[in-house]
């Protein structure tokens, strides 16, 4: 099952507050994302969110077709209330005051994937 990584560029000492933000997050209505058919195409399994210094990391655990992730989280209110309470603490500064707005800012801080390891893949010693 695959992850993905978010990059937030943030102002440095302001963990305490960005950790608050995330504290009262309001969760998705559903984990599950389905196509316009209603088919279901993917589910997000889990998010956790790091920060050191200057950055800020939102992994996301997900099945399925990352594509409807974006499109997905862009319709969650609770997903825009957080972007709006964290923009103060943001280097770069990106309106993301319509889906439209919030899935290009999430495409732009995706971060490159160089591994991803699963007890699936470990190698059986007999």
């Amino acid at each position: 099952m695959p992850y993905a990584a978010i990059s937030y560029g943030i102002e440095p000492g302001h963990e305490d507050e960005i950790e608050e933000i995330f504290a009262n997050f309001t969760r998705v209505d559903t984990p599950v994302m389905r196509s316009e058919d209603g088919a279901e195409i993917g589910r997000l399994l889990g998010t956790a969110v790091f920060i050191k210094d200057d950055i800020m990391v939102r992994v996301i655990h997900y099945e399925g077709d990352f594509t409807a992730i974006s499109k997905h989280m862009s319709a969650q209110n609770g997903v825009h209330v957080v972007e709006q309470k964290l923009a103060p603490f943001l280097r770069t500064r990106s309106a993301a005051a319509s889906p439209e707005d919030f899935k290009n800012n999430f495409r732009r801080a995706l971060m490159r994937c160089i591994s991803q390891l699963s007890v699936e893949d470990h190698p059986v010693i007999v």
